[in-house]
């Protein structure tokens, strides 16, 4: 149910409370009278108003837009329309991969609100894996999730003309975008009032990456990249903060950011994760060699991932493609068919190469930009913390510059058990 009536206003606990009181069907599965609901604002990211709301027969989420960065305040504006492109991409999300995005319930434009099946008992990935949890389901659905939304909004599998309406939809969503190519590829390499990092400890390596020509080279291509190539409908924002899970289940939520770029800033972005949590686990321990274990699982991860991506992104192009990319018409016969999946390997190699320096990029702003990960930001001895981050940052560094070394997943993953116990040149 979708409604855009009236005027914009921040709901805060009373006035969502008569709001919600009038919509039948929210009332009816929350159950009780609506004074007894039980109201909780619980937002902790950068950007939005979120409440767990609770009645006597179930539960729901709210999502509401503010006019400002969250994290910034009122001097940062930001355009309500967010809210929609998000609703936008669930609803498609929700055709392509039920069951891995939280059900819809109700958006109301106007208000920028939405309200969403309650994840419970879920809690975010990051947080997990701050603690050393493994999820063994993870792989296995992040895969599907990505391989099936970026494979079937392509022109791998849509004629020319849906694709380009598509990115029509899409294209208002241009202050988040901007908002990528400023904190993610241009911010972190030159001074800019919001960045931030662990100082003292890594002032030297801050001023590096400013000075470090080969490396404003690599993030300008990636730049380029992001803002000139559509290839397919993105989340946009996919790190283990917009993730919920349990061991059983994997829930992709927050698609905000999306919009039309190229596939391999998604992929990227979860291998990026995962990589941040392998670095920043050796500053959870509290014993030496506690969290091997989970270590481990984490590197394995980072290989499923792309393997697992990889596999099901091919398969579906062999068995679904239906859309005016590579045409049928020019690989009749066993000598076409052979071309072709020499191509399809090709592609796959070239999405390789993009998630690689995309996961470096991901990495390197949030150590040195204005929004960090809890993986580092939890580890309580700033020097310690220093030490993980510059252990990331030179496996991202070496990513982005050095790219011909890193040509298999095995690669990335040989060289960051290398730095695992690294010990950087500090700058105090």
């Amino acid at each position: 149910m979708t409604q855009g009536q009236g005027d914009y206003r921040i709901l805060q606990e009373a006035a969502l409370r008569d709001y919600l009181a009038g919509l039948p069907d929210i009332v009816a599965q929350l159950g009780g009278e609506p004074a007894g609901w039980a109201i909780t604002e619980v937002g902790d990211g950068n950007l939005n108003l979120v409440f767990i709301v609770k009645g006597a027969s179930g539960g729901i989420a709210v999502k509401q837009a503010l006019p400002y960065v969250r994290l910034v305040g009122e001097s940062w504006p930001l355009p309500l329309s967010r809210a929609h492109y998000e609703y936008l991409a669930l609803s498609r999300q929700a055709l392509l991969t039920p069951g891995l995005v939280p059900a819809l319930l109700h958006h109301n434009e106007t208000l920028a609100l939405t309200v969403m099946e309650l994840l419970e008992p879920h809690i975010i990935m990051r947080k997990g894996l701050v603690a050393a949890t493994c999820y063994p389901r993870f792989a296995g659905d992040i895969t599907t999730f990505m391989a099936r939304n970026l494979f079937f909004t392509s022109d791998l599998a849509l004629p020319a003309a849906d694709k380009k309406e598509a990115i029509a939809a899409f294209a208002g969503n241009h202050a988040l975008c901007k908002i990528t190519e400023d904190l993610i590829f241009t911010d972190p390499y030159r001074i800019a009032e919001q960045n931030r990092w662990t100082a003292p400890y890594l002032d030297g390596l801050a001023a590096s990456l400013r000075d470090d020509m080969e490396l404003h080279v690599a993030i300008s291509r990636l730049k380029l990249k992001f803002m000139a190539s559509p290839e397919a409908l993105l989340h946009g924002d996919l790190h283990t903060g917009s993730i919920m899970v349990t061991e059983s289940e994997t829930r992709v939520i927050d698609p905000e950011f999306a919009f039309y770029g190229p596939m391999g800033f998604d992929v990227g972005a979860v291998l990026a994760n995962l990589l941040m949590a392998y670095f920043a686990s050796a500053g959870h321990e509290r014993t030496p060699g506690e969290r091997r274990e989970f270590e481990g699982w984490v590197l394995e991860t980072v290989e499923l991932v792309w393997s697992e991506f990889s596999r099901k992104f091919l398969d579906l192009w062999r068995s679904e493609a239906s859309g005016d990319a590579y045409p049928v018409s020019l690989f009749a016969g066993d000598k076409g068919a052979a071309r072709l999946e020499a191509e399809r390997h090709a592609y796959m190699q070239r999405l390789f190469a993009d998630t690689v320096g995309f996961a470096a990029a991901k990495t390197i702003r949030r150590i040195f930009g204005l929004a960090h990960n809890i993986d580092f930001e939890l580890i309580e001895a700033p020097k310690e913390r220093a030490i993980s981050e510059a252990r990331a940052v030179r496996l991202a560094r070496g990513m982005m510059v050095e790219a011909m070394a890193f040509r298999t997943i095995a690669d990335v993953t040989g060289a960051a058990r290398k730095l695992r116990d690294w010990q950087p040149e500090l700058s105090a």
